[in-house]
């Protein structure tokens, strides 16, 4: 009896595990396309603030010439490394030294996207901003708007990718490196949008395992 159950169980759960492979893979495909073909933007009224999540310079440089156009009021570095001095980070990124002194908050203590969007809460909440342009890169864009959206539910937050490679015409399945970065991304993306489905309690508990993972 419990060998013939076996048999009669196997075979779904078989189907089950190709089905869910089937819609992970097909998910990261949709995924991949969505992000490669994300659009800037158009800003016809300008924002509270400037939000950019630390990750590489060009997200800065891209948020300054924002800042300078007069998109927001100021901007927002989340994630900066705690021994980047606030002078090396304006030279390197070419920002203008008035600028950078007068509207320009850094932020050194967000280690992840979870902390960028918790601290950048605080810093909107601080200043009574409710409309945010978030600035990262393209691949970036949907997890951190999972976060940014977890962390608060009263602010608006406007996507502005930053793309350093152009892949708009579906090349990037046939380039190991980006497929690679896209995927580690897409896992990532999938983590955030399941814990942001979790009750709060349950949701704390899945961040502080990840966080003991990392250690």
């Amino acid at each position: 009896m419990l060998s013939l159950l076996r048999r009669s169980v196997a075979p779904v759960i078989f189907i089950l595990l190709v089905g869910a492979i089937g819609v992970f893979i097909g998910g990261f495909v949709i995924f991949s396309d969505r992000v490669t073909t994300l659009d800037v933007p158009e800003l016809a009224q300008p924002a509270d603030g400037i939000v950019v999540l630390t990750g590489g310079y060009s997200r800065i440089e891209g948020a300054l010439d924002l800042l300078k156009s007069g998109h927001g009021k100021r901007l927002f570095i989340s994630g900066v490394h705690y021994s980047t001095k606030r002078s090396e980070l304006q030279r390197v990124t070419g920002g203008d030294p008035e600028l950078f002194e007068c509207c320009v908050d850094i932020d050194r203590s967000a280690l992840d996207t979870v902390g960028n969007a918790e601290e950048s809460i605080k810093w909107a909440t601080s200043r009574g901003y409710r409309r945010l342009i978030i600035v990262t890169n393209n691949y970036h864009i949907p997890r951190a708007m999972v976060e940014l959206g977890r962390a608060s539910k009263d602010i608006e937050f406007i996507p502005y990718p930053i793309v350093n490679t152009d892949l708009r015409q579906g090349d990037w399945i046939s380039r190991g490196q980006v497929v690679r970065v896209l995927f580690v991304e897409y896992v990532k993306y999938v983590g955030a949008l399941a814990r942001s489905y979790l009750p709060e309690n349950w949701s704390q508990f899945a961040l502080d395992l990840v966080h003991r993972i990392r250690r």
